[in-house]
């Protein structure tokens, strides 16, 4: 059974955009989210980005889970861990 999901990215049809409203900047955040984990996308741009922005990304999108998510949050969503305890 897979795991991972991008129906979003498949299923938005409205307007993909930055600034014209909260609700339209966080739809087209996980557009571009979504098309950026592709796996040809990620085939093609990881191996032409330098060690630097490697580890750049790598801290944002940590520091970025370990702000929003819980411990339980992080293991279900992110690491689809379904053995995790829950407290």
């Amino acid at each position: 059974m897979k795991k991972h999901q991008h129906r979003f990215v498949e299923e938005y049809e409205d307007l993909v955009a930055f600034g014209y409203s909260r609700e339209v900047d966080e739809k087209s955040l996980m557009v571009y989210l979504q098309k950026f984990s592709d796996d040809r996308h990620l085939k093609t741009i990881v191996p032409r980005m330098s060690d630097e922005e490697i580890q750049q990304v790598f801290e944002l999108l940590s520091e970025l889970m370990r702000r929003y998510l819980s411990d339980n949050e992080y293991h279900e969503h992110f690491l689809k861990d379904d053995d995790h305890p829950s407290p």
